[in-house]
């Protein structure tokens, strides 16, 4: 295989084209912080938050965010504790791909693990759980079936026929690749962590906020949230009932939109998102 030529490689990665990831800023450290505190004030668990910071960090492409988030987090657990704080991180990342792509959750996951302490990465999972079977495959789509119609009802068939209208294979590819096979928490898991039906909303939530230009799937996700609270899906989750109440309503809605916004503001040092940026003109 020829090389390729310094000017070519120089080209790759210019400054311009901002190709590699975003250094932590100095006061993120202060920003996870608050909403920590926002959180508690509502008696919403540390997962949620934590939940909700990862998927804004992860899409702000900050791997270095990430990892002080991981530091400030546990700092007072246990080694299981913080075991499992870094599964739930790492599970984010794979849920993130069903919004953000899949190069920033690579950046973010490869770079996480590296960050780790070698006792924390040494125990965390190597078994896959989202491998599709013969056996399973049928469980696996029912379950993204099941988070799709509970995501957009009344509407569920009705958004399903308008993407087939733009594409036949659209709503196959979001239906079997990522609500059955990347957003559904797989079945019967005993490795890994789980995210649930709560923060699954939290983490589309973050990861549209911060890209910046989908706000009608922003306001998808938000009533999802709420839907979750309707039909009672959130029962399975780690939150409360009064804090599954107030997440959705009109002032918990605002709070992690606000959340995002500061994640967004700190890491992109007051220019906005730097996934899909403001145009200057």
């Amino acid at each position: 295989m020829t090389k390729l030529s310094p000017s070519l490689k120089a080209l790759i990665n210019a400054p311009f084209a901002r190709p590699n990831t975003v250094a932590a800023p100095r006061n993120i450290q202060s920003v996870y912080q608050k909403i920590k505190q926002g959180a508690e004030a509502k008696n919403v668990s540390q997962s949620s938050w934590l939940v909700l910071s990862s998927a804004a960090t992860m899409t702000m492409n900050s791997p270095e965010s990430l990892a002080t988030l991981f530091q400030d987090v546990t700092s007072t657990q246990t080694p299981d504790e913080s075991v499992a704080t870094a599964e739930l991180m790492r599970e984010v990342g794979i849920k993130c791909i069903s919004f953000n792509g899949i190069p920033r959750s690579i950046n973010c996951l490869n770079a996480f693990r590296a960050s780790l302490p070698e006792a924390v990465a040494n125990r965390l999972s190597r078994t896959p759980t989202r491998s599709p079977t013969v056996e399973n495959l049928g469980d696996r789509l029912a379950g993204g079936r099941a988070l799709w119609d509970s995501v957009y009802r009344p509407f569920e068939n009705k958004l399903y026929d308008k993407l087939a209208e733009s594409h036949p294979d659209l709503p196959v590819v979001i239906l079997s690749g990522h609500y059955g096979i990347t957003l559904s928490d797989p079945p019967k898991r005993t490795t890994g962590a789980n995210i649930g039906r709560v923060q699954s909303s939290l983490v589309a939530i973050a990861c549209l906020r911060a890209q910046s230009g989908v706000g009608p799937q922003v306001l998808s996700h938000v009533f999802g949230l709420r839907k979750a609270l309707d039909d009672g899906s959130w029962a399975k989750d780690v939150e409360s009932e009064a804090a599954v109440r107030w997440l959705a309503s009109d002032e918990g809605s605002t709070w992690i939109l606000e959340s995002v916004d500061s994640i967004v503001k700190s890491i992109g040092e007051e220019q906005g998102s730097n996934f899909a940026p403001a145009s200057k003109l």
